[in-house]
């Protein structure tokens, strides 16, 4: 199986570079997930399957844009510092390797040291910086009042940056590669739904939309869904009913729209915005058969 690569940019490859040659002389490195194993001691064992299988396809569609770090515990045996849900996501995928810093245990000082360096440097995009930020508290375990206290950086600005890792990989590597700006990357991330962000994405390529209409597009959007929720409110449920339809919004990642009368009567409706949402609803539908 084929897997895109080299979708971090040249930018990160010299941070990450000069990182490790400062903390143990080796850079990144392609790790076989046979070797790779998960921390006993910080166990995660609830992962969302559906945002597992949407990651898997990320990564089989562009490859892996945030590696994972890990310790070296034996001859080609790894432990997992931080990525497991990357790692589960790559196994599902079909990977047999995965990009990988190799830390040291005792390196705490020297890791730090040389990613606040580098994130200092002009020549790096935003993702690059927001993938720093993230590995000192993934791996250093700041939080981001000490991050900020660290690198003189507001919280404010930190939390933006980190913001910008929840968008889809498709939109981080358009961010990567200049298609789109930081400030309409901050913009598309008000919208919550994934397919709706990518939608806007690709109208930014198509019509060569400002920051400033996206913002606007943006704004109508989140209007006219907060209209439908008023809407939807008004009408009270029973309280078995109201647990009812969180499920059912959790189950389908979506405002379901349901309605019932005095006599009981009344009808679910399940939106979507694209070809590719209704295609995940009906999978959704018939694994529950």
């Amino acid at each position: 199986m084929m897997v895109k690569r080299n979708v971090l940019g040249r930018g990160l490859g010299a941070l990450i570079d000069d990182a490790e040659k400062m903390q143990n002389g080796a850079g990144m490195s392609e790790i076989k997930l046979s070797e790779i194993e998960v921390n006993p001691f910080k166990p995660r064992s609830n992962f969302d399957e559906i945002a597992l299988n949407e990651l898997a396809a990320s990564i089989r569609e562009i490859g892996l844009i945030q590696p994972i770090t890990l310790r070296k515990i034996a001859k080609d045996k790894y432990q997992i510092i931080a990525g497991e849900r990357r790692f589960r996501a790559a196994q599902i995928a079909g990977l047999n390797s995965i990009p990988a810093y190799i830390r040291k245990a005792k390196d705490d000082r020297m890791l730090e040291m040389a990613l606040i360096e580098n994130i200092q440097r002009e020549d790096l995009d935003a993702i690059e910086i927001a993938l720093s930020y993230q590995r000192l508290m993934d791996e250093l375990e700041f939080t981001q009042e000490e991050l900020s206290s660290r690198i003189g950086k507001q919280r404010s600005t930190i939390a933006n940056y980190l913001r910008l890792l929840k968008l889809p990989a498709v939109i981080q590597k358009g961010l990567v590669e200049k298609q789109i700006s930081m400030g309409h990357a901050r913009a598309i991330i008000n919208i919550d739904e994934s397919e709706t962000q990518i939608m806007i994405f690709e109208q930014i390529g198509k019509y060569g939309f400002s920051v400033r209409k996206v913002e606007e597009i943006v704004r109508d959007y989140n209007n006219k869904e907060d209209q439908d929720s008023a809407s939807t409110k008004k009408q009270k449920f029973p309280k078995e009913f109201q647990i009812i339809k969180k499920q059912l919004d959790k189950i389908f990642k979506s405002q379901i729209d349901f309605s019932m009368n005095d006599k009981g009567k009344g009808k679910i409706t399940i939106p979507f915005k694209s070809k590719k949402e209704l295609e995940r609803i009906v999978k959704i539908i018939e694994n529950q058969k």
